[in-house]
């Protein structure tokens, strides 16, 4: 996506760039060499970024994108795998799953709408990323893998938590430990992914899609992903006092205003 300024100072071998382009900012994870695999420098990184985007006003939508030719397939082997041989599975996984995980709790809490934008894998936690984000976009030839089952492992990166809140838990025990992979129309099926487009076109249908969801104010999008989140876990009627205090808290802003004023407008 292109940007009209970058404001981290990234370059080209940076293992994640940002760059913002008015109310839409887009990290892409810049690991092509190892399809965008997960390690400590890039959590760090990723964390860094969250915390800029997260405290930044005027960014209304997030879009994360790959390197390369995946998405993201998952956690860094050679990482894991030398850190198993030295028998520091622990302070290595420990320490990189702190920085990762507070990248992936800001994705979730920030009053932004996350937009994966997916092609080629997505494995284990670039799975986990993919349906992290609020929405998903993916080409026709995308492959999502679990592939924890294969190093016997459990999800990580929030796979749990995106996973589950779209298909609830006996779909996703079924994703988790008894898929080896599926297909980016299986995805749609499973209201996983919300398009699916050809390869040469994702650029545009992400652009086109962040666009769409950015004409929204921050303060919708704010108190729709808030209110949707806790929908799970309010009791109605704490979720209707929480839906009425919103509306109203929204109803106010100035957008809000010129909004209604503009759409009455139209009826006379």
């Amino acid at each position: 996506m292109a940007a009209t300024h970058d404001t981290t100072s990234t370059t080209s071998s940076d293992p994640a760039l940002l760059a913002i382009d008015g109310a839409i900012a887009t990290i892409t994870l810049n690991r092509p060499a190892s399809f965008n695999s997960i390690d400590l420098t890039i959590a760090k990184r990723l964390e860094e970024m969250a915390a800029e985007i997260e405290a930044s006003d005027d960014i209304k939508v997030l879009v994360i994108e790959g390197a390369g030719r995946a998405f993201c397939a998952g956690g860094d082997l050679q990482t894991i795998g030398a850190a198993a041989a030295a028998d520091r599975i622990a302070p290595v996984v420990g320490e990189m799953l702190h920085h990762y995980h507070a990248f992936i709790a800001a994705l979730q809490r920030m009053p932004k709408i996350v937009l994966s934008s997916v092609h080629g894998s997505a494995a284990g936690a670039g799975l986990s990323l993919a349906f992290m984000a609020d929405l998903c976009i993916a080409t026709e030839d995308a492959r999502f893998t679990p592939a924890y089952g294969k190093i016997g492992a459990s999800p990580d990166g929030g796979g749990t938590v995106g996973v589950t809140a779209a298909v609830g838990p006996r779909r996703s025990l079924q994703i988790f430990l008894a898929e080896d992979s599926f297909s980016a129309a299986q995805a749609v099926q499973w209201g996983l992914v919300v398009k699916v487009v050809p390869a040469p076109e994702l650029k545009a249908a992400t652009r086109e899609l962040a666009h769409r969801l950015a004409q929204n104010t921050p303060a919708a999008i704010a108190a729709t992903k808030m209110l949707i989140q806790r929908a799970p876990h309010n009791p109605i009627e704490q979720q209707l006092a929480d839906e009425r205090d919103a509306i109203i808290d929204c109803m106010h802003t100035d957008e809000s205003r010129a909004a209604i004023e503009k759409f009455t407008r139209k009826g006379k």
